[in-house]
């Protein structure tokens, strides 16, 4: 039996998500579709040009998992271009690079990236901050986890 797929840490999410050739019905149109993680492992290898093992670190993989993801990545854009498929860019397995809290005075609930402080409530500046848990990364990483819901 293979191994459970891991999810890849993503720290961006695209603003427009499905991208369509000019001069083709819509009933003519075939779409590529690429995974999240496969737009962000395009996006830190081709534009904030890190090397392999940093991207990799940045998503949480192997480096040849990474390899795996970004000639996948690649090889979906070239057939788009090339045979004029629309691209459209949705699911996979993938976290944000965000951790959601919530203060228990003031019942503020919000989202911060991991290296940001965690302990003070940006609305009401105390420090009664738990961890609501959504984050697959969240037991390795934050602090403050609520210990009374055990």
């Amino acid at each position: 039996m293979p191994r459970p797929i891991k999810c890849r840490k993503v720290e961006f999410l695209p603003e427009y998500t499905y991208f369509i050739p000019t001069g083709k019905r819509k009933c003519e149109l075939e779409e590529i579709v690429l995974k999240v993680e496969e737009l962000e492992a395009m996006r830190l290898k081709d534009i904030e040009e890190l090397n392999q093992e940093e991207c990799a670190e940045r998503m949480h993989v192997s480096r040849q998992t990474f390899q795996n993801i970004i000639d996948s990545a690649r090889k979906k854009i070239a057939i788009a271009l090339i045979e004029g498929k629309a691209i459209n860019i949705s699911g996979g397995n993938y976290t944000r690079n965000v951790c959601q809290f919530k203060c228990l005075s003031c019942g503020n609930t919000y989202e911060i990236r991991y290296e940001e402080d965690r302990s003070v409530c940006p609305v009401c500046g105390l420090n009664e901050v738990i961890c609501s848990k959504k984050s697959n990364f969240c037991h390795r990483i934050c602090s403050k986890h609520d210990t009374t819901d055990k």
